[in-house]
């Protein structure tokens, strides 16, 4: 792993105590390298896994050519234009059972949904576009129609030999349809990504204890399992610690152990009893930033190096403001697992939406405001803000929809403006 100072120097514009967040982001895609080791999974268990090597389709798809219709299937080049075509129907293709046979131009064979195309034809005309004549034959209508309409080809979906899944890619519900039609039982994927994490402080009670004067319940252990979870990595949760320098270290050297990466939550402020500093820069290669950014802004990343020597762990100190730890996994730690995890797409799209209320900013900072996005009269996206932006107040992550993102040189959103919303569905 690259040494931070050697990745700062390579960076215009940094500067640790004002860090905005797009050098934030490019210092984390120069510093992230993806982890190494496979294993070959069932389909069953391959589900948000991410794609190892080439998936090389060993069929077409489809395998020949079909039906896209409930119809009849005919020669395409007895259609003339500005005449109906009437066709004698001779037989009936279904599908999964290929029907053989000579068909004339001047007949038909009734065809279902995924049927192989009989030989010599090539046009499917659907059922709900013809009429039955008084004789029997089947009658399509004039300009119903082009020649070749309705027929799926082989392999016009995949060829033989061709890429069907990437290197790198997640394996997404869909991609696990895919993988399913091409015959393949297993698949080669990366290894599970192992993240340990702990919260820190001495304010810090465990749901079900007692509630005492000026200590919280950690919200920030059970958010950061959510968001974990949801990545489909190995999640360790090593609880939380008080601020004791002796217990801290225990617990970061036991997270080297076996992690591939490590977040801690809180103690990376400046404040006196914030001894995580002290000790990462002891037993690793540690930046302590200021990010220009709101909410969010202390944050610690570098490298911690394991008991055995073999290799350094990845470290991620978040801070201790719960809606502040959230955003600053979502907005710089999900995409550097992500790429870790050896995924080829580490950021979530933005969706365009128009503001519903002016939204106060002061340009130099990138702020991520907690808002709602719903569909406004006329069809389009719309979000407003949740209320209240302190980064302490965790109900408005629970009620927002998305983070509506306001860019570094931006000042105050006029309502009726165009906005940037990182959705939630997806990413959390």
């Amino acid at each position: 792993m690259t040494a931070l100072n050697t990745i700062a120097d390579s960076i215009a514009g940094y500067d640790q105590n004002d860090m905005p967040v797009d050098v934030v982001r490019d210092f984390l895609a120069r510093m992230i390298e993806p982890i190494h080791g496979t294993e070959t999974v069932d389909l069953w268990d391959a589900l948000d896994r991410i794609v190892a090597s080439d998936v090389i389709s060993p069929i077409n798809v489809p395998p020949h050519d079909n039906s896209a219709m409930d119809g009849f299937a005919f020669h395409g080049d007895s259609l003339r234009a500005g005449e109906p075509l009437r066709l004698a129907c001779i037989a009936t293709a279904l599908a999964g059972h290929a029907w053989s046979g000579d068909v004339a131009a001047d007949q038909c064979v009734r065809i279902m949904t995924g049927a192989v195309m009989p030989a010599g034809l090539d046009t499917v005309v659907p059922l709900e576009l013809t009429r039955t004549t008084d004789d029997g034959l089947v009658e399509i209508p004039a300009g119903a129609l082009r020649a070749g309409a309705n027929r799926r080809r082989k392999g016009e979906d995949l060829e033989q030999g061709s890429v069907a899944l990437a290197r790198g890619e997640l394996i997404t519900p869909a991609a696990l349809g895919l993988l399913a039609s091409l015959g393949l039982a297993r698949v080669d994927v990366k290894r599970r990504l192992r993240v340990a994490y702990f919260s820190t402080g001495d304010e810090i009670l465990k749901p079900g204890e007692a509630p005492r004067e000026g200590a919280v319940y950690d919200s920030n252990r059970f958010s950061l399992f959510g968001l974990l979870t949801r990545l489909g990595i190995q999640v360790v949760d090593l609880g939380s610690v008080k601020d004791e320098p002796e217990q801290l270290e225990a617990l970061l050297r036991r997270a080297t152990e076996d992690a591939d990466a490590i977040i801690t939550s809180g103690g990376v402020s400046g404040g006196d009893a914030d001894h995580t500093k002290a000790l990462m820069h002891r037993l690793g290669d540690v930046a302590f930033w200021r990010i220009a950014m709101r909410p969010g802004r202390p944050m610690a990343v570098g490298s911690l190096s394991r008991p055995r020597g073999d290799g350094r762990c990845v470290l991620f100190g978040l801070p201790g403001n719960p809606v502040a730890a959230m955003v600053t996994f979502l907005a710089f730690v999900r995409p550097a697992l992500r790429q870790m995890m050896g995924c080829v797409r580490t950021e979530p799209p933005l969706l365009q939406a128009t503001s519903t209320e002016t939204l106060r900013k002061r340009p130099g900072r990138t702020e991520f405001q907690r808002g709602i996005v719903s569909r406004a009269a006329d069809g389009t996206l719309q979000v407003c803000t949740t209320g209240n932006q302190g980064s302490g107040v965790l109900s408005s992550m629970a009620h927002a929809n998305g983070l509506i993102v306001l860019p570094h040189a931006s000042g105050t959103i006029q309502a009726g403006d165009s906005v940037e919303v990182m959705m939630f569905d997806g990413v959390m």
